[in-house]
């Protein structure tokens, strides 16, 4: 896989959240999750745009963790969203686990290279 394909994965991948929480039960619960799943799974796709632009190999695989991190959050929040009943779209919720649980994987992966090549 690419970058640019990566990258649109990512972005797919936040469209895909994005569209599961409008779907939300709307009390302060499912509010709050919205809000923080959100910002958690949008961060991925926006730090791997920084990660391109590393100043340092250092940097790179910095900013590479950080995705790592926000994409671990992203996947807690969905696994909290199922067991509180939070959304009934569940193939949606499905879905989005199954690819936050590849995209951690690719992370693991690229970080693991990167630190090998240094």
């Amino acid at each position: 896989m690419n970058k640019q394909q990566l990258e649109n994965r990512l972005i797919d991948f936040v469209a895909s959240i994005i569209r599961l929480t409008i779907k939300f039960e709307k009390n302060y619960a499912g509010n709050h999750l919205l809000g923080q799943i959100t910002r958690s799974s949008t961060s991925p796709a926006l730090n791997y745009g920084e990660a391109q632009s590393a100043e340092s190999k250092k940097d790179f695989i910095h900013k590479m963790g950080v995705c790592l991190k926000e994409l671990r959050e992203t996947f807690v929040c969905l696994k909290i969203i199922e067991k509180a009943n939070l959304t009934a779209d569940l193939e949606s919720l499905t879905k989005a686990k199954e690819e936050a649980n590849q995209l951690i994987s690719i992370f693991v992966s690229s970080i693991k290279t990167s630190k090998n090549n240094s």
